[in-house]
């Protein structure tokens, strides 16, 4: 895929997934990215895929772009910015000027791949935690694999608001409302005791330039993102690791205690493992898991693509448990969290 290509791809997939904006400015940069300036040649220098399956340079650049217009660096650029609207010639004045003034401050921010931490991704999290409270009446000891910032970790913190039934905490820091499909998940979630995730390049939510990225790779003309970023940001309390997710994985397994539940989860973030890493990961957790008992049992929650495209863009929610090795379909979820499409442990 060339670096237009990527572009290309990149505002269609943003408009699809409800960000025009996001599809004007990548419009904007397949025609008239500056190929012969310093950005432009670091650009030509990448290897392999620049595309969303490889380097995702288009999303890199737009995170640097965003950066400027939240951290007050480009006021002309956040004129042109949503909420404000622009004309595709105003937003490209703007763009180009940006590119060249700030030319520095971006070529340090490409350098590193995009990073988010979608919380609306919790939705699903909370209803496939449903299932387990309805089959061990244990505490949850909770590890995050790919936690970016950790915001994930926290979801039993928020409220899953469906209209006809609310799950989570009594006073929620924020309230998820999916567009749901499919039956109403079981009104109960376990407890969770303790928690903590891995990350090979975790962010720091307390840390204002880490939060900076956290939310310049949100997508600007969709607020309620950043504003439920912001929220779960200011009560994110679970410590993160730097490092292999499955060496990580391995440590923590052994340390989990008696009479809890060891829940393993992730959210999009799998699939960037390379393939020789999730099958170690793989087969880790299977080891753990022919070891599990029903006084210490392990659950391995996973909302990741699989390449089904049936329904629409979204990832597969998969639930494996030990004792016993079950395996639930629990339905699927946008990447973003917009909708979830469940069909439960049924």
């Amino acid at each position: 895929m060339t670096l237009s290509e990527a572009f290309e791809y990149q505002a269609i997939s943003c408009a699809r997934l409800g960000s025009p904006f996001m599809g004007q400015l990548f419009d904007l940069l397949a025609d008239c990215w500056p190929e012969k300036s310093t950005l432009g040649r670091r650009f030509a220098a990448f290897s392999g895929d620049v595309g969303p399956a490889g380097a995702s340079l288009p999303l890199r650049i737009a995170g640097g772009l965003h950066a400027l217009v939240l951290s007050g660096r480009a006021p002309d650029l956040a004129a042109v910015y949503p909420p404000e609207a622009s004309s595709d010639a105003a937003l490209r004045v703007a763009v180009l000027s940006a590119l060249s003034a700030h030319e520095a401050f971006l070529l340090d921010w490409v350098e590193s791949p995009p990073q988010t931490n979608e919380v609306r991704r919790s939705a699903a999290l909370i209803a496939g935690a449903t299932v387990l409270a309805g089959r061990f009446d244990l505490p949850v000891w909770l590890s995050e694999l790919g936690a970016s910032g950790g915001l994930n970790l926290m979801w039993d913190h928020y409220a899953l608001d469906l209209g006809a039934l609310t799950l989570g905490a009594s006073d929620p820091v924020l309230s998820l409302k999916p567009e749901w499909r499919g039956p109403l998940p079981q009104p109960e979630l376990p407890v969770v005791a303790a928690r903590a995730g891995v990350d090979l390049n975790p962010l720091n939510p307390a840390n204002p330039q880490d939060l900076l990225r956290l939310t310049a790779f949100l997508w600007p003309d969709q607020p309620d993102r950043l504003a439920l970023t912001r929220a779960a940001a200011a009560i994110m309390k679970a410590p993160l690791h730097r490092g292999d997710a499955i060496a990580w994985l391995g440590r923590r397994l052994t340390h989990a205690p008696d009479a809890h539940l060891h829940l393993i989860q992730h959210t999009v973030a799998w699939q960037y493992f390379p393939k020789d890493v999730q099958a170690r990961g793989r087969a880790m957790i299977e080891e753990a898991g022919a070891a599990a008992t029903y006084t210490r049992p392990v659950a391995w929650l996973s909302m990741e693509t699989d390449g089904d495209m049936t329904g629409g863009i979204g990832a597969a929610l998969v639930l494996r448990l030990w004792p016993g090795d079950v395996t639930l379909s629990l339905g699927r979820a946008d990447f973003h969290g917009r909708w979830v499409h469940w069909t439960g442990s049924a």
